[in-house]
Order: C-alpha cells, then sequence, then structure tokens
C-alpha cells in the first residue's frame, strides 16, 4: 500500500512539474468544464461539500475522479501548501496515476 501510493504521488508531483496539473478548487472545476482535465484527485479530508461538488461535477462532465490521502499529502506531492483537489491534464499522466490507483480499489467514479 505504501509503495502503490508513493507511486501515485511521484507521478502527481512529475506532472505537476511538467506543467500538467491545476491546483484548487477554483482552477480545478475550470478545467473540468472546460474539457481539459483528465483524471480528478479530490483529498480524502476535503469538505463533504467540495466532495460532493467535485463528484457531481465529475459525473456530469464524464472526467475519471478519486479520493485520495489528505490535503497536507497532495499538496506536499506538487511542491505546494496543501491541496483539496487538483486536476490532471495530461491523458498519460492520467493514464498512470489511474492505473496506481486502481490496483489500490480506491475508484469512486
Amino acid at each position: 500500500m505504501r509503495l502503490i501510493q508513493n507511486k501515485v504521488l511521484s507521478l502527481v508531483g512529475l506532472a505537476t512539474k511538467a506543467g500538467k496539473t491545476v491546483s484548487g478548487e477554483f482552477m480545478t472545476e475550470k478545467e473540468v468544464k472546460s474539457g481539459r482535465a483528465a483524471l480528478v484527485i479530490v483529498a480524502d479530508d476535503a469538505s463533504d461539500n467540495t466532495k460532493k461538488k467535485f463528484r457531481d461535477m465529475c459525473e456530469f462532465y464524464k472526467v475519471p475522479i478519486y479520493f485520495y490521502v489528505d490535503k497536507d499529502t497532495l499538496g506536499h506531492a506538487m511542491g505546494k501548501e496543501f491541496r483539496a483537489s487538483l486536476a490532471i491534464l495530461d491523458k498519460g499522466f492520467a493514464k498512470g496515476i489511474q492505473k496506481h490507483l486502481e490496483t489500490k480499489d480506491n475508484t469512486i467514479a
């Protein structure tokens, strides 16, 4: 479990370095609605309102969504302060991250 988590977080970090992620509620929502988001990750400890908002939005726009780790860990993986939500904008990165998330059987979408 620890190894898979590190894989996911290191892929998030790589995607961030490559400029293929956005984070924060506003930017994540903007990218989902514009059709550029290939995958959304919301922190497990985000508020119920935030989780519902993104779950409904991603379902409507047909974007895979996962609830994963906590805000601090997500933010740290991106080299930022805590983050409740992020969108992966690259299909390749999204596919790789999804593969690792699904081996942990953490899917909501």
